[in-house]
């Protein structure tokens, strides 16, 4: 698939408007609120993985509504001094799987939350054990458009009020660091990432690629493809319930929540991302911080000639020697400092 969205020179400076309603800020005032009325942690109890340099605990806390969310946690066996956390959410579709199939960032030496996505994780991967017992409000099958016509009932207002709560829930795991908290995701995770750094005043870093979420009505009018596709094709049928859809999407708008957000932030696109389309993720990166009257660090890497699976290995990299600089810890942040496109 060719270049299919802005000239990279445009998405450089593109800064959409994005339309937020009214009470944007109030709606997740008051949504948190409700979450936050109890301790988060319900439960975390240590797995056996096979794996001799990583301890792992199955968690459950606390998120929307107070339903029971699953995760894993991990840390390197061994060291018992207080380490940096990294919140990791999975991609659309996904489950949190199976403890052993995302090391990464424990062997880089953090701690390790991988979040549950609740009433996901049938499509790839190795499943999930999350229910969602609030998804009962009309809406198509997938979880892009479960409860679609409305704000409150939509499945995203569930899913990211968990990511914020899973940030509170590691916060108290033993052996963590809670003021060096890092929230970290691809496609559906990078949105709930960015997410997180718009309703978490504290948060460290936040490192995010190819983001769902972003630009929401630019990327259904150019895309069929994934989440997006799942909506046009519900609207598709259900003719008359766009003006709906889109104010319910307005409350759930990745630019919205980035421009709230304070921590440093690590971005990554693939400029042939025909999932999400390259513009989102620039229109977030442009608009980043802008309401908060700071100027956090941040930087974007692009590439060219990659889709939705981006900068893969590269961007891992590239995200490993950035946060270690963002959390001021020893080394080399020289390494893949600039992407093929440069990097702001």
């Amino acid at each position: 698939m060719p270049a299919f969205d802005l000239p990279l020179t445009e998405l450089e400076c593109h800064r959409p408007d994005i339309e937020e309603p009214a009470d944007f800020d109030t709606f997740w005032r008051d949504t948190l609120k409700a979450a936050g009325e109890t301790d988060p942690v319900v439960s975390v109890r240590p797995v056996e993985t096979g794996l001799r340099l990583t301890r792992t605990w199955d968690v459950t806390f606390r998120g929307f509504a107070g339903d029971p969310v699953r995760a894993w946690f991990s840390r390197p066996a061994g060291g018992g001094e207080p380490l940096p956390a990294v919140v990791e959410f999975a991609g659309y579709g996904r489950g949190r799987g199976l403890p052993h199939e995302r090391l990464t960032w424990v062997n880089a030496g953090y701690a390790h939350l991988l979040m549950d996505n609740r009433g996901q994780g049938d499509q790839y991967g190795c499943g999930g054990d999350t229910p969602d017992p609030h998804a009962v409000a009309p809406g198509g099958p997938g979880p892009a458009v479960r409860g679609l016509l409305a704000a409150e009932d939509y499945h995203y207002r569930r899913l990211i009020t968990d990511a914020v709560r899973a940030v509170a829930a590691v916060r108290g795991l033993p052996g963590v660091d809670p003021a060096r908290t890092v929230a970290v995701g691809n496609s559906q995770g990078g949105g709930l990432a960015l997410a997180v750094a718009g309703l978490v005043p504290d948060l460290t870093a936040v490192l995010v690629t190819a983001p769902l979420l972003c630009g929401i009505r630019r990327a259904l009018d150019l895309t069929d493809a994934g989440p997006y596709g799942e909506i046009a094709a519900y609207l598709s049928v259900h003719r008359g319930a766009e003006d709906a859809a889109c104010r319910t999407l307005s409350y759930v708008e990745g630019v919205s929540f980035a421009r709230r957000a304070q921590a440093p932030a690590h971005f990554g696109v693939g400029l042939r991302d025909t999932v999400c389309p390259p513009s989102g993720a620039y229109a977030a990166f442009n608009r980043y911080a802008e309401l908060t009257g700071t100027q956090p660090r941040k930087e974007i890497h692009a590439y060219p000639f990659n889709g939705h699976e981006g900068g893969e290995a590269v961007q891992v990299r590239r995200q490993l020697d950035w946060l270690r600089t963002a959390l001021d810890e020893p080394g080399d942040a020289g390494s893949g400092s600039r992407s093929p496109s440069g990097a702001r």
